[in-house]
């Protein structure tokens, strides 16, 4: 059995050792909630109710009051927060823990789970420190390609095929959980907090090859409600962009075919979200398209927007990035092949 003080890690190694170990977070739910190390699993050492109430107490009485009400709140619960461990540590007897900096909740734990013969690394620093750790590495400048197009231009299917022929390809609203317009929430899950958003991006980030490009689509500085690291989003604005020029006429196809299949209703509340950009006439010509059943009007008018929002945004960026390709087709692979010669072409 392994019992006594826990060894200790730096961050690199740590996620280096996350490959084939478990990492177990020991903050409280809402802390994990808002972000944590992706794929890692929550066993609290309070809850939300029980680290207020030890704050509290360490606040007004100091540390060995806190200590002591922490025992008393934590201990009726020791043995579901061990079996618990010893589900996740499995046959391999082996756990990476971490809190918030690294301290008593972590090594709280440790102990705890030693005495199941789990042996556990903690996190020196704990989640603050690979916070620190992954903000610093999405401001690094890195080799990037932004494929960019107007609403409807396919380029989240066109990354798709692209990453099949083996580039490298990062799905940012995938991340996100939204589609980045005002309809983009439509068919997703939740979207996670930007916090979380980030250790997400740097999760991928962090296997792929430096050497060779990474492929982005190009996106504003929030998707839905998840907002990009300012660093990282700089970045994006500053790398090289391809972008996929198609009119209303070849991209309506694709949106009807993605869009109307949600309720009226639903629809509605996302024209809704974007009337005051629209202004009074456009936003009651869409509303009454859409109440007739006729969503091509209303996908017309709404892109109509989204096409004067775009161009106006590419006329910000440093124009000897950009290089457009016109298209007459929505053909993902007939496009995908266009961009990727571009891309040699813009490398050499």
């Amino acid at each position: 059995m392994v019992t006594g003080q826990s060894n200790k890690t730096g961050i690199i190694q740590f996620l280096d050792l996350s490959e084939g170990i478990p990492v177990v977070d020991v903050r409280s739910p809402s802390e994990f909630r808002t972000g944590h190390i992706p794929g890692a699993h929550n066993i609290p050492l309070f809850d939300d109710a029980e680290r207020a109430e030890v704050g509290t107490r360490y606040k007004k009485e100091g540390s060995l009051n806190a200590i002591l009400e922490g025992i008393k709140l934590s201990g009726p619960s020791m043995h579901l927060k061990l079996r618990a461990a010893l589900e996740v540590a499995g046959e391999g007897k082996k756990l990476l823990v971490h809190c918030w900096r690294g301290g008593m909740r972590s090594e709280a734990m440790a102990w705890l789970f030693s005495l199941g013969g789990i042996e556990t690394i903690v996190l020196e620093g704990g989640y603050k420190t690979y916070r620190r750790h992954v903000l610093d590495q999405l401001a690094e400048k890195r080799n990037m390609i932004i494929l960019g197009g107007l609403t409807g231009s396919g380029k989240t299917h066109i990354l798709k095929h692209i990453e099949g022929k083996g580039h490298q390809v990062i799905d940012l609203e995938g991340l996100a959980n939204h589609k980045g317009s005002a309809f983009g929430s439509l068919g997703q899950s939740e979207q996670p907090s930007s916090e979380h958003f980030s250790n997400l991006l740097y999760e991928r980030l962090r296997h792929i090859d430096p050497d060779r490009p990474v492929w982005l689509e190009d996106e504003s500085r929030n998707i839905g409600m998840v907002f990009m690291p300012d660093e990282f989003y700089l970045n994006m604005q500053n790398s090289p962009a391809i972008i996929l020029v198609m009119d209303i006429k070849t991209r309506l196809p694709r949106l009807l075919e993605e869009y109307s299949v949600y309720p009226p209703g639903l629809l509605l509340q996302s024209i809704m979200k974007i009337s005051k950009r629209l202004g009074g006439d456009r936003t009651r010509e869409a509303v009454d398209a859409v109440d007739r059943g006729d969503f091509a009007t209303a996908i017309i008018i709404t892109l109509q927007y989204y096409d004067k929002a775009y161009m106006y945004s590419l006329g910000k960026k440093p124009q000897e990035l950009l290089q457009y390709i016109n298209t007459d087709t929505d053909e993902v692979e007939v496009n995908a092949g266009r961009i990727l010669e571009e891309a040699v072409r813009i490398r050499k």
